[in-house]
Order: structure tokens, then sequence, then C-alpha cells
């Protein structure tokens, strides 16, 4: 995996380059005013600036221990603009997660238990983007979201982790790979 240029968005105190080890910190996260009327956007993202269509796919592993805490990719165009997607801890069990902030954040989530790896993957076509995963090793087939996306905004699109409510948490990216598409 090349990630050549890429930089933080909110850097964590502890991380790697090789292999990607990434140390979410306690009390990081992306949300957006829904339910609570908080705004969060400190969550980890390493990534670079793209534009037009293309295709994010990350596949990591590590311990998720607390409520809340998510690791995956994301997308932010700007800060009422993002989406996040990956695996997160909810009521103590490992869930498929997409949040897409329009302004307002909104939350999807699909119960899929203890895993090894989780692959995740996002493709930007015109003013959409098709979440998807796969479990262990599996190509992401599993359709997670569709949802409108803004069309023709750079986004700044990379790999994220967060821990909103725990004490952090330490996970490994094995694989990454941000393609253009025509």
């Amino acid at each position: 995996m090349d990630l050549t240029g890429w930089t933080w968005l909110n850097e964590p105190e502890q991380w790697s380059a090789d292999p990607l080890i990434v140390h979410a910190e306690a009390k990081t996260d992306f949300w957006r005013l829904t339910g609570n009327g908080e705004i969060h956007a400190n969550g980890h993202v390493f990534g670079t600036r793209i534009s037009g269509d293309f295709t994010l796919t990350a596949t990591f592993s590590g311990h998720l221990p607390a409520q809340y805490d998510h690791a995956g990719i994301g997308l932010v165009a700007d800060d009422e603009n993002w989406l996040k997607a990956g695996a997160e801890v909810f009521d103590g069990t490992p869930q498929a997660s997409t949040v897409v902030a329009r302004n307002f954040a909104d939350w999807n989530l699909a119960v899929v238990g203890a895993f090894e790896t989780f692959t995740v993957t996002a493709q930007r076509r015109g003013d959409a983007v098709v979440v998807k995963y796969g479990l262990d090793g599996a190509q992401p087939s599993v359709m997670m979201r569709k949802a409108y996306f803004p069309p023709g905004a750079e986004v700044f699109a990379g790999v994220m982790a967060a821990s909103p409510h725990g004490e952090g948490f330490v996970t490994q990216f094995h694989e990454v790979q941000l393609t253009h598409l025509p």
C-alpha cells in the first residue's frame, strides 16, 4: 500500500506508517447534532485530497473495547458534509456502521459479531457514495448504505479511527487502496 503524500486530519499522538497502526485517542469522534446537539470533529483520519469519482477500500484488525469505538474509512468534504464507515461497538457487539453527515449526522448499523479482519469500501460516483463491507478476507459485497454526497466536491479521503467514550484503542490497517474511477 502506497500512502506517499498522505497526511493527518487530527493526528493521534501515537501511530506508525509501516505497518499502518493507529492509536485512537480517548474522546475522539465525528458526530453532528442529531439526538444530542453535540458536534465532534476530532476523530483521526489519515488520507489525501481527491476529487471526482473514486473507490476507497481498507482492511483492518484490532479489538474495539468500548461503546462506540470505531475504525474504518472517512470522507470529509467539509465540517458539515462527511461520511465514516467501518466497524463499531454498540451494546457490546461489533457492528458494521456508517454515519453520513449533511449538516445533521445519521447512523446505520448491522450486527456482524466477532471478526479477525474487516474490509470496508466506499465508491463515489456523481452525487452518491455506496458503502459495502466484508469480513475475514471476504471482498466487500454486503451493501451497508447508499447515500447522497456533494458531487464534484474535493474530499479528504482515508482511514479513520475514534474512541468517543472509551479510553482509546489500537487498530492496524493491512491494506488501503484509493483509486480514481473513469
